[in-house]
């Protein structure tokens, strides 16, 4: 287990030699957002007392890490660059130890469609949804497309890009004109769109981390967007957003979305951490959105946030993330 907060210095004598290279930056749309995580990632490893670097997932990486190793890497990298699984299984190919789930976990809880029918079949909730690719409203005509969909599902839907990450491409449509440029807006970021019934509630994302003694929830955090949707301007606009940490929950819904948080880290595969988005509606029914398996640590983000509430420094947390891959890195040799 890490440390709880206390005035002492943010050390450990025992970590000096550890080195860690932070991955972030990569060519998508989340670049700018996944180098201020690994900036953050970066200065607290250091204030932990290790020696950490941040390199961009660029050409100059594999030969850069062949020629200086690194014990282990925490990828800090949004987006398709490392999320989807490939910059993982290239690690795994270069027997390079790293944090965070592996690349097959990786790449289903990237398909939100399919992410939302495995955690589904495990028993958790989800608003209903229908996923589908551009040429389909090419080839069937969008309006008698559109038509269905708002039939099936009603008003207010939720239309997101079926991979990505940072809330890009979202957007809440209560009205059916709004409809066509919300799926323009969306296809921007993807060939395939996610539309899913829109569910009132409160938004908490619940982390998820596993020191060493299996996977636990971290308190929740509550999410209130002054514009009522989080969206990618509510996300990283500082004061766009009030906060509460923990949640402002029920100690029975805080124990259930806790518990949906680490049911969906293990059905999926996943391990290290992820944090899991939920609403909570007012019958206090819980709805899973989606997982992030490489969480924001920007100075806006939640994961910070819920370590921060547990009582434990982030240096800590992710020291301890990175010994174990150091550890699992030696076992594999």
């Amino acid at each position: 287990m890490t440390q709880p907060v206390d005035s002492g210095p943010d050390t450990d004598p025992d970590t000096d030699l550890l080195r860690a290279v932070v991955l972030a930056g990569g060519l998508t749309f989340e670049r700018e957002v996944s180098l201020s995580s690994g900036t953050q990632v970066v200065e607290a490893l250091l204030r932990a007392g290790l020696d950490a670097e941040l390199r961009d997932a660029d050409s100059d990486l594999l030969p850069g890490l062949a020629a200086a190793p690194a014990d282990a890497v925490f990828i800090a990298l949004h987006g398709s660059t490392g999320e989807d699984g490939a910059v993982r299984a290239v690690l795994d190919l270069a027997g390079i130890p790293y944090v965070g789930s592996p690349a097959a976990a990786c790449r289903l809880a990237w398909d939100k469609p399919a992410a939302k029918s495995v955690v589904r079949s495990a028993g958790v909730g989800t608003p209903d949804w229908v996923a589908l690719p551009h040429s389909t409203f090419r080839e069937l005509g969008a309006g008698a497309v559109l038509d269905l969909i708002v039939a099936r599902l009603g008003l207010p839907l939720m239309v997101k890009p079926a991979s990505g990450g940072s809330a890009l491409g979202a957007q809440k449509v209560a009205r059916v004109e709004d409809l066509p440029a919300a799926m323009v807006s969306c296809f921007a970021y993807g060939d395939t769109v996610l539309v899913e019934r829109f569910v009132e509630g409160v938004e908490v994302a619940v982390s998820v981390v596993d020191l060493g003694e299996g996977p636990h929830a971290l308190p929740a955090v509550e999410i209130a967007p002054e514009s009522g949707v989080f969206d990618y301007t509510s996300r990283y606009t500082p004061g766009l957003t009030e906060y509460h940490t923990p949640a402002r929950l029920e100690a029975d819904v805080a124990r259930r979305v806790a518990e949906v948080a680490v049911t969906v880290h293990e059905v999926l595969g996943l391990a290290d951490l992820s944090r899991t988005d939920l609403i909570v509606d007012a019958e206090g029914t819980i709805h899973f959105l989606e997982v992030n398996v490489s969480p924001g640590l920007t100075e806006t983000s939640m994961f910070p946030m819920a370590v921060e509430a547990a009582g434990h420094r982030l240096g800590d947390v992710l020291t301890t993330l990175l010994r174990r891959a150091a550890t699992r890195g030696r076992f594999r040799q």
